[in-house]
């Protein structure tokens, strides 16, 4: 098998009803529906360790190709195949692309901003919560670029329009999840959504997937990006 388990490599198993775990690593005790078959159980801010490193990549990328920022985020250390991670680097890459499109935003503080959200999104959102958190994500660019608050009109609007657009092309496959797969989905949505409503125009590029290798539950030729060029 390939990585699942951040302690013993085994694959995971999810609960109908939270237990009480344990986290390995911090030893933090919290409900959760997620264990490995084996009983581990790493909490999504262990599981994202490191992950403060994102800010500091992402202000010294000049793309403005989301795709390309997020795949050198997701190769650096604490990413992992699948994980909560994830709900914060397609934000994070979106912002960083947006702002060298011509964005009218100060990066670092969005950058800020996208992390503390996209932390408080948990893992297993896509299962549990029927909204998948690379889709959160790409709802939580659109509302710290428009400046949006639960008090406003337009871009509230926008806001759940771009999650709802995201999780229209990720349900749309259907599962299991795939981080990686989602995380394309919810950027294409987003380059599309941005350039029809704001008028900022990020680039794009074909997308073949170079991490199937690592997912136990690769949907393979059902996934648009799986072995060929889109």
């Amino acid at each position: 098998m390939k990585e699942e388990c951040l302690i013993c490599k085994a694959p995971l198993i999810y609960l109908e009803e939270d237990e009480m775990m344990e986290c390995e690593f911090c030893h933090k005790k919290e409900l959760s529906k997620t264990k490995c078959v084996n009983g581990h159980y790493v909490c999504n801010e262990c599981h994202s360790a490191g992950i403060d490193i994102i800010i500091d990549s992402c202000l010294h990328q000049t793309s403005k190709n989301p795709y390309d920022i997020f795949e050198q985020l997701v190769s650096l250390p604490f990413c992992h195949m699948h994980g909560p991670e994830h709900h914060i680097i397609v934000g994070s890459a979106l912002l960083t692309a947006y702002k060298n499109s011509g964005g009218d935003i100060e990066l670092k503080k969005a950058l800020i901003e996208m992390q503390s959200r996209g932390k408080q999104v948990p893992g297993g959102t896509c299962g549990f919560w029927g909204a998948c958190g690379a889709a959160i994500s790409s709802g939580i660019f659109i509302s710290i670029i428009t400046g949006s608050t639960p008090l406003k009109v337009k871009e509230w609007g926008l806001s759940n329009l771009m999650t709802a657009k995201s999780l229209g092309e990720i349900g749309r496959i259907g599962g299991p999840r795939c981080c990686k797969r989602n995380s394309f989905l919810a950027m294409t949505s987003a380059i599309e959504f941005v350039k029809e409503n704001l008028g900022i125009v990020m680039e794009s590029s074909s997308i073949k997937c170079t991490h199937s290798s690592s997912n136990n539950q690769c949907i393979k030729q059902r996934c648009p990006f799986n072995q060929r060029t889109v």
